[in-house]
């Protein structure tokens, strides 16, 4: 089921033959421009209307009433509830860590340069639908803009049919559990073109809105949270109109195994990956072909016994999906390097040693017992990761994310004459002479020289 490439001995470039998921961005944002470009003009009818074409679904409002929400939570499954408190709470405690404080740094007497963080304003979250159920995807990316201290938080996510046309009522549990009672059921490029641009939602549109609920979405400074290639296309069109997180592709998972590895832990990783989407990419780089055989005959063994076989199997027969076989482990983990994947799995002796050695992944997970699948709910750690590559230069979602660094200058007279000399220098060197003007005309007025 997975193809098997053989790098033993080989001086190639792997970055050329790596198994990589292919997405096409350019193509798909020509077919996503009518759609932000109608959104823009249109407000609320042309959410509407693209959301009944693309989904199936229209709402009888975009805004999901506050009672639906109530609802999902009242009627929440206990088991499914505790679970998603205990994620909560994980998620907060490693995410409350990572708060910013102010900084001053008395660069010389009289002459101060303070950093301060500010959140942003408002936070547009999106959250997928489709195959698969994300209440999850709900956490991850509300509570880091809670603690980072977003005033204004929306949460989009398609309307589902057999849902009353609205959101997953677990999703929309999610929501009321962490106090989010801004939904809208819509998603697609219409909702990140709705959350760029922000439109009435007048009687005509949104008559199920109660009054004053819901009157209008405003617009968002930042939207983030993972979705399909059309969201991608959609966030990368209007970024600078607004700020995104990243531009996420199919999920990837990367395993870099020796022969002390558990073959049937191993396959059950690749699996629960593949197991998000036909495009997603399952790659396991080993040193042992005994272990490559073996995971091979476990991934056929447990394909077998999972609910989505198909989804599954054309997932891992897939070009991105794939074994490599490596001299060693300094070419492994040069390998997983260059492949920077979105979520990446240590199976080693001294695992934590190998993975303290690792440049370039978005979550790693250390050992037999730290799968992928507890960082995407209950490990604490955030699963919006970058994708694709993007590793290399980007990190996960954080409470980083929602926060703006602003320097304060604060110089007084004395402070200001200590390096005027160099700083009307350096506007000479660059001839910008107005620059140096801005300096000596301070120099005159107090009387220094």
């Amino acid at each position: 089921m997975l193809r098997h490439i053989d790098l033993r001995g080989s001086t190639e470039d792997p970055r050329s033959i790596l198994p990589r998921a292919a997405m096409d961005v350019e193509q798909a944002s020509a077919a996503v421009a009518p759609v932000i470009a109608d959104v823009k003009a249109r407000g609320a009818v042309a959410v509407a209307e693209w959301t009944e074409r693309f989904d199936g679904a229209r709402a009888a409002s975009l805004r999901v009433p506050t009672e639906a929400i109530e609802r999902a939570v009242a009627e929440l499954d206990p088991k499914v509830r505790l679970a998603l408190e205990e994620t909560i709470r994980r998620v907060r405690m490693v995410h409350i860590d990572q708060r910013r404080v102010d900084m001053t740094t008395v660069v010389v007497p009289g002459g101060t340069v303070t950093e301060r963080w500010l959140p942003m304003a408002r936070v547009g979250l999106y959250v997928p639908g489709g195959r698969a159920v994300y209440p999850s995807s709900v956490i991850m990316n509300v509570v880091p803009a809670q603690i980072a201290g977003v005033a204004s938080l929306c949460v989009v996510s398609p309307p589902q049919r057999d849902c009353g046309n609205l959101p997953h009522p677990t999703i929309l549990a999610a929501c009321g559990l962490l106090g989010i009672d801004e939904v809208y059921s819509v998603g697609g490029a219409q909702a990140v073109a709705m959350l760029a641009y922000g439109t009435d939602l007048d009687s005509s549109d949104d008559p199920g809105s109660p009054t004053g609920q819901g009157r209008r979405c405003d617009p968002v400074d930042m939207v983030t949270g993972p979705g399909n290639i059309w969201v991608t296309a959609a966030k990368r069109m209007l970024k600078g109109v607004i700020a995104i997180d990243s531009e996420a592709g199919p999920t990837e998972v990367a395993i870099l195994a020796d022969d002390s590895a558990d073959p049937a832990f191993v396959a059950a990783d690749l699996i629960s990956q593949a197991e998000h989407d036909v495009v997603a990419a399952a790659v396991l780089v080993t040193t042992s072909a005994e272990l490559a055989a073996a995971v091979q005959e476990q991934v056929r063994s447990q394909v077998a016994r999972t609910k989505h076989v198909e989804r599954i199997t054309e997932a891992l027969s897939g070009s991105q999906s794939g074994i490599v076989l490596v001299d060693d482990l300094d070419a492994g983990l040069a390998l997983i390097d260059a492949y920077a994947a979105e979520h990446l799995e240590i199976h080693t002796r001294d695992s934590r040693e190998v993975a303290m050695r690792v440049r370039n992944a978005g979550a790693i997970f250390v050992g037999g017992y730290a799968p992928v699948s507890l960082g995407d709910y209950c490990a604490g750690s955030n699963h919006v990761l970058p994708t694709g590559g993007s590793a290399t230069h980007s990190s996960g979602l954080s409470v980083q994310t929602f926060l703006r660094g602003i320097h304060i200058v604060d110089y007084d007279e004395h402070a200001l004459a200590d390096v005027a000399e160099h700083v009307v220098t350096l506007a000479h060197a660059e001839d910008l002479p107005g620059h140096a003007e801005a300096i000596t005309i301070r120099r005159a007025r107090s009387g220094h020289n």
